[in-house]
């Protein structure tokens, strides 16, 4: 099949068009930064011929190269018969536009912490709840994975020794590559651990997490997509909010006074804020969701 589609298809829209109908004629899952089938075959083309993700129309109508075509001939071919996430074929993820390696060791990157820092940070629509930048001199990324987080808060937080922990060895060595590749391994140290077991006598201006948070529901009807990825990556317990609840009883022990955490939880607010109606949560809204993510103060946490 292979082999007959690049003697026929020749242009980049030859292949968008086809892969959209096999991935349509497949009925596969999107999540991984694109939701539907057409964005999906956008990102995996343009991404695998190492073009700019976000311009599609400008290359739409480009004659393909013999090996051009054979690559994405069997990246389609990949994605419709292993129906793993296109950031694993190509081996690359963005986050609000900066790039990141990844690969079956971590979960494809997409939190809406990422994008709350470009908003905030960038000056787009800033919340009045995160600290100045320049005054950030400590953070740390609790479950970083591939380390996305970690090197954004290295970049916004220039003044910042960012901390970076995850339970994963092979999530580390991922996380490794990233720091390397956005040349941030002066500010941000890699540990290995159980949430902040590896951080004992030290505190921080900022804590981000987004831990697994997904409930064992939703984790069983899982599509074969967000299966590829590791499952403890995901699993946040009966309620998907096990880890969370470990981080709020312990995070207060590694908050400077005037500081705060940030942190992802899904869909678990209800259930959060039911078991900690003392604690003084403030929701961030992002494009998809209103309540996916809190912040709340060292303050709020009592720290004194």
């Amino acid at each position: 099949m292979t082999q007959d589609i690049t003697s026929e298809l020749v242009t980049l829209r030859d292949y968008w068009r086809y892969a959209i109908s096999r991935f349509n004629a497949a009925d596969l899952s999107y999540g991984h930064g694109t939701t539907t089938a057409g964005d999906d075959a956008a990102f995996l083309l343009l991404d695998s011929l190492d073009l700019p993700i976000d311009a599609l129309d400008p290359f739409l109508d480009a004659r393909l190269l013999p090996a051009e075509r054979k690559l994405l001939a069997e990246r389609i071919e990949a994605r419709v018969t292993t129906r793993k996430p296109s950031s694993y074929l190509t081996g690359r993820a963005y986050i609000q536009g900066v790039r990141f390696h990844v690969d079956e060791r971590v979960i494809v990157p997409r939190s809406h912490i990422g994008e709350i820092l470009f908003s905030e940070y960038l000056g787009e629509n800033g919340s009045a709840f995160l600290p100045d930048p320049m005054t950030v001199e400590s953070a740390v990324d609790i479950c970083t994975g591939s380390g996305c987080l970690a090197v954004l808060a290295a970049k916004f937080f220039p003044h910042a020794a960012v901390d970076a922990v995850d339970l994963s060895a092979d999530a580390l060595a991922v996380a490794a590559k990233n720091v390397a590749a956005h040349e941030v391994e002066n500010q941000v140290s890699l540990h290995e651990g159980d949430l902040f077991a590896p951080l004992a006598g030290r505190t921080y201006d900022l804590i981000i997490t987004n831990p697994p948070y997904v409930d064992h529901d939703a984790l069983v009807a899982y599509p074969p997509e967000f299966r590829a990825e590791p499952a403890m990556a995901h699993d946040g317990g009966e309620d998907g909010l096990d880890l969370v609840r470990r981080i709020l009883e312990e995070a207060a022990d590694y908050l400077n006074p005037q500081g705060g955490m940030i942190c992802e939880i899904g869909s678990g607010r209800e259930i959060l804020e039911e078991e900690y109606p003392h604690l003084d949560f403030v929701w961030l809204e992002t494009a998809e969701s209103q309540d996916a993510v809190f912040w709340i103060s060292a303050e709020a946490l009592g720290v004194e």
